[in-house]
């Protein structure tokens, strides 16, 4: 039987983990994309499993749970891909997070700075976005094709897998769809514990977290709303509040690096569902890497179906 010709459009982490995912059953996919992966914001994205700003909850947990297990299971046999299972400690007032379900071994516990309350903690697996995008890319079959979409219907191919974050507000005419603005500071090690990552989100305005690499610390965040296509220029102010919550907290970062800014695609409830020859899959808000996967998984038996 002939191949399915199926085009992704769309280059984020969502987009080519759809690709390769269709790809492995049995689709002919091309991927087609405005921005390299090097371009979108899935490459400054702290990357760590965390389902943050994404619904409807019971879909996400779900998908967050899918993911997180087949990535442990990536971090065990591939390392080329990127991904390790760190500690991490989540601060924060609530008595049961709604995620807890999608973590069943998380627990509470003393956590590991001075001065805050009890945390949950829990392991996950990290993916480092400068490995895996392009291990990603690397199974596909054909390269990236580098082109902008006027509309969907222009797209080639039996089937269309649209996975254009912010872009799906102009090819699919969404209005529910908005940026939120992240940025992160890229730094060296210092004296932080690379094996250990902290989310202080007691105070939704004044988000921190300290996200690492295998060289280096990602610091962070915010989550502000963003009415543009494009990231604004780095924040001084708030590099300046990032680097002093670190040192309140008693992470003892390296010098600072780099500091990145980038709009995660945020809509109320990701949406995945299909449309005729179309498959949308967008809007998943600070969780695509926690997400991808397991909604990957649900858009294959969409393609099947």
């Amino acid at each position: 039987m002939t191949a399915r010709a199926t085009t992704v459009v769309g280059a984020g982490v969502i987009g080519l983990t759809c690709a390769v995912e269709l790809q492995r059953a049995g689709h002919d996919v091309t991927v087609i994309a405005e921005q390299p992966g090097d371009a979108t914001v899935s490459s400054v994205a702290g990357a760590i499993w965390f389902p943050y700003r994404a619904g409807p909850v019971d879909r996400v947990a779900a998908w967050a749970r899918r993911t997180r297990d087949r990535l442990e299971a990536l971090a065990q046999t591939t390392p080329d891909a990127g991904v390790d299972v760190l500690t991490c400690w989540e601060i924060t007032d609530e008595p049961a997070p709604w995620w807890l379900p999608a973590a069943p071994d998380a627990a509470r516990a003393a956590a590991p700075v001075p001065g805050a309350p009890p945390a949950w903690r829990f392991r996950a697996p990290r993916v480092e976005p400068a490995a895996h995008l392009p291990w990603l890319e690397a199974q596909l079959d054909r390269p990236v094709v580098r082109a902008r979409l006027d509309a969907l219907a222009d797209a080639p191919g039996d089937l269309v897998v649209h996975c254009a974050g912010l872009g799906a507000r102009r090819l699919a005419g969404d209005r529910a769809l908005g940026g939120l603005l992240g940025q992160v500071l890229v730094t060296a090690p210092g004296r932080a514990d690379l094996r250990t990552s902290i989310t202080d989100d007691r105070d939704p305005d004044a988000l921190f977290y300290v996200i690492p690499r295998r060289d280096s610390l990602v610091l962070g965040g915010c989550a502000i709303t963003h009415a543009g296509d494009d990231a604004p220029a780095a924040d001084a102010a708030l590099t300046a509040r990032i680097l002093a919550d670190a040192a309140r907290l008693g992470v003892d970062v390296g010098p600072v690096r780099a500091v990145r800014t980038g709009l995660r695609p945020y809509r109320p409830e990701v949406r995945l569902e299909r449309d005729g020859r179309v498959i949308h899959c967008y809007g998943h808000g600070g969780a695509g890497y926690t997400l991808a996967l397991g909604c990957a998984e649900d858009v294959v038996a969409l393609a099947t179906g």
